[in-house]
């Protein structure tokens, strides 16, 4: 039997009480509908002017599915029972590539305070880069996959990652790497760039890639069930494990130009760099099928393709999860879940955001009368 859930006090916003949600009759057949296309567990939450105005959770796991989170539990070393609990709002889950606004952000409170420049190049901090023949690549390049090296594809980079015993040696691998294209003018959708500069954090700071998140990100926004783990290698582009309330903090403070509560975490011109779509007349060697014609600034997507007029900027997951947020209509929300069904997924993110932009203006049609 479907189980929904309405959460009513939740995420330590001000005055944060959930509205009554009958102007999202439609996301509620959205999650209903295309529950098994997303794994047979869902969670919604939308975030509008200081409050959550929906939440809901989905759980009907078949046979099919219970027998994938089977497997992947016992690939993981988990127990059964827990890989198949119904999620909720606190379920606490790895958010794969939605990791990688998180780390950009982490990486943009060091250039607003001066310690790091976005066109420092890697040179200056890791010398094997220059040694090696790519030293020149700028801190942007990281941030927007514009390194230009030849990034091996995902599953040989995650086997890799968990043979290394430090950051030197992942910065030592991928120095090795050949190159595909000019840097800053070609695009490859990858964990590399974020790999360097995670390691560039660390060597200027002295402290730990999870050290410096949850210092400069996680406290801050409230996000205390979210962690890159506390191993000597993280991987900064996909390595992070969540929730949907945490997500949906750090979003509000995306919209709410770098502010969470009374934390000033990112300036304004952070998130605009952020934002900015530097994939726009570049080379594009590899981006995801869901990411369809999506330009990228730093650690996520534009969800247009070109570079005026962003109005609403996303950083999807392996797994399915889905993060947004609308500039225009002022919002931000969350799809989280768990799956590998890659077929469609695009036009499922698309269906969902349309349906909750709906949802929001008959809210603000309310609101002004």
């Amino acid at each position: 039997m479907i189980k929904q859930i309405a959460t009513i006090l939740i995420l330590g916003f001000p005055n944060f009480t959930c509205l009554a949600q009958q102007n999202f009759e439609k996301v509620d057949a959205w999650l209903h509908n295309n529950l098994h296309e997303i794994g047979g567990r869902g969670v919604i939450m939308v975030w509008r002017e200081g409050k959550v105005v929906y939440s809901n959770a989905q759980n009907e796991l078949n046979t099919r599915e219970k027998m994938s989170m089977k497997w992947v539990a016992k690939k993981q070393g988990k127990e059964v029972n827990e890989a198949l609990q119904d999620f909720n709002t606190l379920t606490q889950m790895p958010i794969a590539s939605c990791s990688k606004w998180l780390s950009a952000a982490l990486v943009m409170t060091f250039v607003q305070e001066g310690k790091l420049s976005l066109v420092d190049t890697l040179g200056k901090y890791l010398p094997i880069m220059t040694k090696n023949g790519n030293g020149a690549i700028q801190i942007k390049d990281c941030l927007s996959h514009l390194t230009g090296i030849k990034a091996p594809l995902l599953k040989e980079a995650i086997t890799n990652q968990q043979e290394f015993k430090s950051m030197d040696d992942a910065v030592e691998n991928i120095s090795k790497m050949d190159m595909e294209g000019e840097p800053g003018k070609t695009f490859h959708y990858s964990n590399v760039g974020l790999q360097l500069v995670g390691a560039i954090i660390e060597k200027i700071s002295g402290q730990s890639f999870e050290s410096l998140f949850q210092q400069r990100i996680a406290k801050p926004c409230s996000m205390q069930h979210t962690t890159f783990g506390n191993k000597p290698v993280v991987m900064p582009a996909g390595g992070a494990v969540g929730n949907a309330e945490d997500y949906l903090r750090f979003l509000s403070m995306i919209l709410n130009d770098g502010k969470f509560n009374e934390n000033q975490i990112l300036t304004k011109q952070s998130i605009e760099a952020m934002q900015h779509n530097y994939a726009h007349y570049v080379k594009v060697v590899y981006k995801p099928e869901e990411a369809d014609l999506w330009g990228y600034g730093f650690g996520e997507w534009t969800m247009e393709e070109g570079v005026e007029n962003v109005h609403s900027v996303s950083s999807p997951g392996l797994f399915g999860t889905f993060p947004w947020v609308d500039k225009d209509k002022k919002y931000a929300a969350i799809m989280l879940s768990y799956n590998f069904n890659f077929k469609g997924r695009h036009l499922r993110y698309l269906g969902l955001k349309k349906l909750v932009d709906e949802s929001i203006s008959t809210l603000n049609s309310i609101q002004k009368y």
